[in-house]
Order: C-alpha cells, then sequence, then structure tokens
C-alpha cells in the first residue's frame, strides 16, 4: 500500500503534502484532522470506530468501509436482529449513514463477505455523559438483549459489581451504608420508577437507556 502511495502521487502537485505513517492505528496517536476515509481491516472496526468516535478534537466526518454487517449494526433500529450494544454507542455519539454496498467481486482476490461504506457523522455537541457509565449500563442490559432488564440485572455478578459501586459512592458522599440494604429490591424500585420492569433492550430507544441511566445515578447506583 505504502509503495503503491507513493507510485500513484509521486511527480503531482499534491506529493509534497502526502505524509505516510506506518503503523499500528489502534496505538498511535492521530493529529487534528477534519475527514477519515479508510478501508480498514474488518477485524479492526469496533475498536477503530470509537477510537475516532472519543478523538478530540471533533473531526466533521468519516466515510469507512466496513463488513456488511457490521455495517448494519451500526445504522440498525430498536427491534431489528441486528440492534445492539454497538449500535446504541455509536448512535450516542454520531450520526451514521449507509452510503452504498459493495460486492465481493469488486476486490481481487474476492473476499468470503459482502462490503459496505457508511458515513459517521460525530454530534457536536456530544451529550452530556460518563460514557463509561453509559457503556456499562449497556453491557448488563444487552448481554442477553431478549431478557427482561429485571432478569439482567437479577445476575449474581451483576448485582455484586453494583453493590461494590454503591458501597464507593456511599462513602464519597459520607452517607452510611444501611446494614438491611437490599440491591435487587433498590434496582427492581429504579426499573418500575422508569416503568421498564418488563423492558428488553433489543427493544429500547436511546432515550429510554438515558432516561435508566439518570435514574440509577439519582439512586446511587453507577456503572463505573
Amino acid at each position: 500500500m505504502v509503495a503503491e502511495l507513493h507510485k500513484r502521487f509521486q511527480g503531482t502537485p499534491l506529493y509534497s503534502k502526502l505524509d505516510i505513517r506506518i503503523g499500528d492505528v489502534l496505538k498511535a496517536t492521530l493529529p487534528a484532522f477534519d475527514v477519515c476515509v479508510a478501508n480498514l481491516p474488518y477485524q479492526i472496526s469496533s475498536p477503530f470506530v470509537f477510537k475516532l468516535l472519543l478523538h478530540r478534537p471533533i473531526f466533521r466526518c468519516a466515510v469507512l468501509m466496513f463488513q456488511q454487517e457490521f455495517a448494519q449494526r451500526l445504522v440498525a433500529k430498536p427491534g431489528s436482529k441486528l440492534y445492539c450494544r454497538l449500535t446504541v454507542n455509536t448512535q450516542l455519539l454520531a450520526k451514521v449513514d449507509h452510503l452504498m454496498k459493495v460486492g465481493k467481486n469488486n476486490f481481487k482476490p474476492p473476499p468470503k463477505v459482502e462490503s459496505s461504506v457508511v458515513r459517521i457523522e460525530p454530534r457536536n455537541p456530544l451529550p452530556n455523559i460518563n460514557f463509561q457509565e453509559w457503556d456499562g449500563l449497556l453491557r448488563i442490559a444487552f448481554v442477553r438483549k431478549s431478557k427482561t432488564l429485571l432478569a439482567a440485572f437479577k445476575q449474581t455478578a451483576v448485582m455484586k459489581t453494583l453493590l461494590t459501586n454503591y458501597r464507593v459512592w456511599c462513602a464519597k458522599h459520607n452517607r452510611k451504608f444501611p446494614e438491611d440494604f437490599d440491591m435487587k429490591a433498590k434496582v427492581e424500585a429504579v426499573l418500575e420508577e422508569c416503568g421498564m420492569l418488563q423492558s428488553r433492550a433489543r427493544s429500547m430507544e436511546q432515550e429510554d437507556f438515558m432516561k435508566l441511566l439518570l435514574a440509577f445515578n439519582k439512586a446511587g447506583i453507577h456503572f463505573s
């Protein structure tokens, strides 16, 4: 690829502006940029998307080629089979549009999968939330997205983590930790207050997750 780029630009007015850097893009510190155009190794699609979306200063847009199923997850709607944690996280931080499908026969040699090109435009300003908290909530909700939220939260490991976080929250706010505290009951009360005891992540809108996160935080329940 490096040799091909040099070959194509050498002798053109743009050659003096060409800056080729060889390395692992996931480990590299990206400079400020306006537009990103990339055909990525498909196995780094997810970490690269979030590296871009958390990059500062905010860029104008990115046009990227992905494996078709991954691209469809980025633009999926609630209720869709492909709707997942990746979908909600990406759409929280950016507007995503599917631009075109790219058939496998456009490549030599042809890959085993179909591809798609998407346009990602970061939201500006970004939502005023703690992304680690947000993602922590989604990890629980989407671990089995067809389960009710009540069932997802009642898992032993989840309750243990939330209880630890609640103890930390009480200590930070100089609140005595109740001896008879019941985390399951507290979580259930928050879900009931939000009208989401029987809600399932697969069909929830972004606004539903936002409402739920704010309600949990108000009750002292945190996810990071």
